[in-house]
């Protein structure tokens, strides 16, 4: 192919823009509009089948929007259609339902509304006590006796009958249910739930009650010792819910349409038939043979005792615990005590009180129940501490049970000074630094919850007085960490938590490097997400560079690339917060200092660099573009900053950006000779750039990226003005010169595509006007006002990088690069038809054997084709573009064969 001069078509960028904007339709007010209310139309026609009738159209119209949702459902809701077909009865309010309400409100009244119930530990338990195990059962097999259709003459006989009944059950009516699994075993106990409650449903009150002996009777089995625990919840289900109902039975005896019982009854208000059958039935329970199932029978029903005595329950509790005493198997007598324990706690915070030794069982109590119920009995619970004996168990192991509940919970806001200081004067007292850091990490929390940086100080001052002496901190870091944490987990203003006076000394006794960094990310990391508003108290920025400091100096030649990006992103997190408004001078200084402070981590650098070009083109939006002697020596030194920071990063495609990104920068602030600077040395830069690169750990092809650079770097020459001791287009040449000398891969066409990338921006710089410029800055279109030898020179270079071009599309007559060819050619074919004069005639008839290039060998896409011909059929309609009619006629379509 013989070589083409290359004439670049004059372009109107303002009539281009016009030519491609959206057509504007003027929209009339009453015109529709999506966003406006709609007017809905409702018809309603009825319609008669039979011979002769009429149809009625009536319609109404509404401005108000029609619910789509609702008109699907046609006016009906289908929980309103569940709610109206509901039982009327079901409706209908009980008698007994404001009796049993009251009731449960006065046994919250007892233990409080904070009380956690046992159903809430209920889950938990099941689904940590599991086994693999093979489960047996032993299922009651009824006789027919005790059914409700059998009726007596006289009570005497049906009392007979119903005893009888539970000596055949006590003598061996059962059937034993062997290799359950743990889900079947559960369902069998449900189903025995379920049982009890239809058997007292339909009166077999001695079925009822047969049930539960045989469910008691199972919790004598600890053969697979770790289901234990979840047996025992669901035995205890059962018992509760027979207790309830026996309750439940008594106390509808008592209520009769006249009377209702009081919300505090006493035996008095009892009528002898509710206390005759509360009595029958511990007499029946009585007569159970067997220990364990007779115990937690009767500790199901120990509530009806109200209805017998005032100090009924009060008088039952001793007799109970002796009867425990006759269970052989330790773990069964535990979890007996654990049922008749059971929502008693104040009974038990009495026992507690009247025990000499009681802190094992106070310590017990604390850890069991919920944090919100001792919680707001703290003081009671401090009380008993200071009473306890500390021979068996210590006191400080009680402050500390008792510190984690106040850390989960709030106590009442006038008991809590004299709370912290009961507890710190057991807790200062103590002489082993274990036991001593032990109870402070906890009481630390409480402290900074509910009270100034004052007692905070006073708090971590005890501490480092405590865990100084022969460095007892060493072996209590992690207590160490935690109080940290705790710490600054509550003071999220760094200005008041630096002014704490001990806190820096506190990290002072974090000697350990390894531990030191975390708890310094652990900082770091609260100021990122807590801190709302940059700051520049000099307080803060001392202390976090400091601490920041420290992260950055435990990087070594060992350091994991992960952990260099966690501590690379803390201290750029530290650096974007730090401003000092106008003064930008300071703000300079910071970033030089925070330069030689964080010189290894090279994330930092790299967001220094952009935080200093950020600054200065602050300033040049302050002075609006007019630099004043004082602020172009300012740039001139951000300038310089970035100049000289760059050179020390180690990838090559950021320090490529960035000297791109600081020289458009210079230019913006009107510093030319700068530019320039940043541009050779990206240019210079380039032959360094290795075939492949390290991305995210995976080593890549390099020459895409380079690409993406260079269509960028054109972006911006085209605005740079050439330097007046350097001749025309002088960084063009020298990019073009390198990128020749390049070398690049033998399958790539990449280099080809630069070189259409240098056209389309040498036929940008023809133009009389370019197509954006920067404010102050002139460039090649001003400084050379469409001079002939400068459009000379453009159109030779034009012409040298057309040559490399067609030469290498020739190196491509092969049959395995034919296809690339064809892309090749069509690609060169469209940057001729965008950026060319076609008017030329040699220039025109390089963009017909381009096109029949295209189509030779049947590579092309046909449809790409056909769309291409038709914009040059619709272009060749504009003003001035009557000469592409001709081309047209000259681009034929040919069909693959």
């Amino acid at each position: 192919m013989a070589v083409f001069p290359w004439h670049s078509r004059s372009r109107n960028y303002k009539a281009e823009f016009a030519s491609c904007r959206l057509e504007a339709v003027p929209l009339e007010f009453g015109d529709y509009h999506p966003l406006k209310p709609i007017t809905v139309t409702e018809s309603k026609t009825k319609k008669v089948s039979r011979k002769g009738s009429t149809s009625s159209t009536s319609s109404s119209s509404s401005s108000s929007v029609l619910d789509p949702l609702s008109s699907v459902l046609d006016g009906t809701d289908p929980l309103s259609m569940f709610a109206a077909t509901a039982d009327p009865a079901a409706t209908v309010t009980r008698p007994l339902d404001s009796s049993r309400k009251r009731r449960d409100r006065d046994e919250n009244s007892i233990v409080g509304s904070d009380f956690e119930p046992w159903a809430n530990k209920r889950g938990e338990i099941l689904a940590r006590y599991t086994t693999t195990e093979k489960l047996s059962i032993n299922l009651f097999m009824g006789s027919e006796k005790g059914k409700a259709g059998t009726v007596t003459s006289a009570m005497s006989e049906k009392v007979r009958t119903r005893l009888e009944e539970l000596d055949d059950f006590e003598e061996g009516s059962q059937k034993e249910l062997l290799n359950l699994t743990q889900q079947d075993y559960v369902n069998r106990i449900e189903e025995l739930n379920q049982s009890l409650k239809d058997a007292w449903a339909s009166d077999q009150k001695v079925k009822a009650l047969k049930i539960v002996i045989q469910c008691s009777k199972l919790l004598s089995d600890t053969s697979v010792i770790q289901f234990y625990p979840s047996k025992f919840v669901l035995i205890t289900d059962i018992l509760d819910t027979f207790g309830k109902l026996v309750y439940e039975r008594i106390f509808s005896m008592c209520v009769d349409n006249r009377s209702v019982l009081p919300d505090h009854f006493s035996p008095e208000n009892v009528n002898d038939t509710a206390k005759e059958t509360c009595l029958n039935w511990f007499f029946k329970i009585a007569s159970i043979r067997e220990l364990i199932p007779r115990f937690y029978v009767e500790a199901s029903i120990l509530k009806c005792n109200k209805f017998l005595s005032k100090t009924g329950i009060s008088e039952c509790l001793p007799r109970l615990t002796c009867m425990i005493r006759g269970i052989g198997d330790p773990l069964v007598s535990v979890y007996a005590r654990a049922y008749l324990c059971r929502a008693l706690l104040t009974e038990m915070m009495d026992r507690c009180k009247k025990l000499g030794n009681n802190a094992l069982l106070l310590n017990s109590v604390m850890s069991a129940f919920r944090a919100e119920f001792i919680a707001t009995r703290s003081m009671d619970f401090i009380g008993m501490i200071k009473e306890c004996d500390e021979s068996g168990f210590p006191k400080h192991l009680l402050f500390r049970s008792l510190g984690l509940n106040l850390a989960l919970a709030d106590p009442p806001e006038g008991d809590r000074l004299q709370i912290l200081n009961e507890a710190w004067k057991v807790i200062t007292k103590l002489k082993n630094p274990q036991d001593y850091i032990n109870c402070a990490e906890v009481w630390v929390e409480y402290t900074c919850k509910h009270f100034t940086k004052r007692e905070v100080n006073t708090v971590l001052a005890d501490v480092i007085k405590h865990m100084t002496p022969d460095r007892a901190f060493e072996d209590s870091y992690p207590q160490l960490h935690s109080i940290i944490k705790k710490v600054i987990a509550h003071f999220h203003d760094f200005s008041v938590l630096f002014s704490v006076e001990k806190f820096l000394p506190f990290l002072d006794m974090f000697q350990k490097e390894s531990v030191r960094v975390e708890v310094c990310k652990c900082i770091m990391e609260v100021f990122i997400k807590h801190q709302q508003e940059p700051t520049k108290d000099p307080v803060i920025l001392n202390a976090l560079l400091h601490v920041c400091k420290t992260m950055h100096d435990s990087v070594n030649a060992l350091t994991l690339e992960d952990e260099k990006r966690m501590l690379a992103y803390l201290i750029n997190g530290f650096i974007k917060m730090v401003s000092f408004g106008r003064d930008f001078e300071q703000q300079l200084s910071f970033y030089v200092e925070a330069r030689s402070m964080f010189c290894n981590l090279e994330p930092v650098l790299v967001q220094l660099i952009h935080s200093v070009n950020r600054l200065a083109m602050e300033t040049r939006k302050v002075m609006k573009g007019n630099h004043s002697r004082k602020t172009a020596a300012f740039v001139r030194a951000c300038v310089a900053y970035c100049f000289i920071t760059i050179p020390s990063l180690v990838g090559i495609f950021t320090r490529l950006n960035l000297y791109l990104h600081s020289g458009q920068v210079a230019l913006a602030n009107q510093c030319l000779s700068q530019a320039d600077a940043f541009f050779k040395a990206a240019i210079s830069l380039i032959p360094e750039v290795p075939k492949m690169i390290n991305i995210d750990g995976k080593m890549r092809p390099s020459e895409s990226f380079l690409l993406e650079f260079l269509c960028n770097f054109f972006s911006t020459l085209l605005i740079v003005p050439d330097h007046p001791e350097h001749g025309v287009l002088f960084l063009v040449r020298e990019l073009l010169n390198v990128i020749q000398d390049y070398t690049w891969e033998d399958s790539s066409d990449d280099k080809i595509r630069i070189y259409t990338c240098v056209l389309h921006l040498l036929s940008a710089m023809s133009q009389e006007n370019y197509l954006y410029h920067i404010d102050k800055v002139d460039s090649n279109d001003s400084l050379y006002g469409g001079d002939s030898k400068f459009l000379a020179e453009n159109n030779k270079l034009c012409e040298t990088v057309m040559a490399q071009i067609l030469e290498h599309l020739k190196t491509l007559a092969k049959d395995e690069a034919l296809k690339r060819q064809s892309s090749l050619g069509l690609s060169f074919f469209n940057s001729i038809l965008a950026h060319g004069d076609l008017r030329n005639n040699r220039l025109n008839q390089l963009s017909v054997n381009l096109w029949h290039l295209a189509q030779r060998h049947g590579c092309a896409d046909t449809r790409t084709m056909v769309k291409t011909l038709e914009y040059i059929k619709k272009r060749s309609k504009q003003p001035d573009m009557g000469h592409l009619t001709e081309l047209a006629l000259r681009l034929p379509l040919q069909t693959r064969t």
